[in-house]
């Protein structure tokens, strides 16, 4: 990994959308504080087009999406993407599954639920899981004391011996059924929403993030940048960031936004 302060002007210069996890890459102990937000929204009056990509639910979701200086979000690790149309009040749901398929999912998630629970002590689910639509989120830091790797890495097991992808963020364990994935609907939306070709999805496009459910836009993009902290889950991230900012968590966000609106 290279120091953030190394990419050069070129980069800076050609960067237009900006994808960024939310937990401990935005926030900073569990709080999106002001200056995170701020760089947001400097950011987007810059014109800069900035899209949350989270394990985050839909209640969350379809709030960032309403209020929060971005344009659009892929929530429940790229179960969809919720853009708000501010001018005719109109939300907009892209899914990556039909309804029928969801539902269907969420019976087999809800069986994979209760072993974890049963199997795993110490685990709870998330504590905005009943404002999930495709997603389960088992809680192994946020509310609950920290679990150690081998059980994290039990609640992975469970869940892919069950037939789910599982992914670990830096507070929970992201359960779903299906193909989808962070990288594969970010790059869908930004081909059909935004219209960017193959190339310019390198070129234009910067994913900064911090946790091994970030692996794959890590390992996709060019312009891929840790924040500081990603450094304490490194053994567990297949494809490192490119870049690393000096900062941790929500400061490293802002280093970053800083150094993009200094370039240009």
């Amino acid at each position: 990994m290279k120091n953030l302060s190394t990419m050069s002007s070129t980069q800076l210069d050609n960067i237009k959308f900006i994808l960024t996890d939310i937990d401990d890459t935005l926030t900073t102990e569990g709080r999106l504080k002001s200056d995170a937000y701020n760089a947001m929204e400097r950011l987007s009056l810059s014109g800069y087009k900035v899209i949350p990509v989270t394990g985050r639910c839909a209640g969350w979701c379809d709030h960032i999406a309403r209020m929060w200086p971005v344009d659009g979000v892929v929530g429940e690790n790229g179960a969809f993407f919720y853009q708000y149309d501010h001018m005719n009040k109109k939300m907009h749901n892209v899914y990556s599954q039909t309804e029928l398929e969801r539902q269907s999912n969420f019976k087999l998630l809800h069986q994979i639920k209760d072993t974890v629970l049963s199997s795993v002590s110490g685990t709870a689910v998330a504590s905005d899981q009943d404002y999930r639509v495709t997603d389960l989120a088992i809680d192994f830091a946020e509310d609950v004391p920290k679990l150690s790797i081998d059980k994290i890495n039990e609640i992975v097991d469970i869940a892919e011996n069950n037939g789910a992808t599982a992914k670990v963020s830096s507070i929970h364990v992201n359960c779903w059924i299906g193909e989808h994935n962070k990288l594969t609907t970010s790059l869908k939306i930004l081909k059909e929403s935004f219209g960017l070709n193959d190339e310019e999805m390198q070129s234009k496009t910067l994913f900064v993030g911090d946790s091994p459910n970030d692996s794959m836009m890590f390992g996709f993009f060019n312009n891929s940048i840790g924040v500081a902290n990603v450094v304490d889950m490194m053994h567990k991230i297949d494809s490192p960031p490119k870049y690393i900012t000096s900062k941790y968590s929500g400061e490293g966000f802002v280093e970053l936004a800083d150094l993009i609106l200094k370039d240009n």
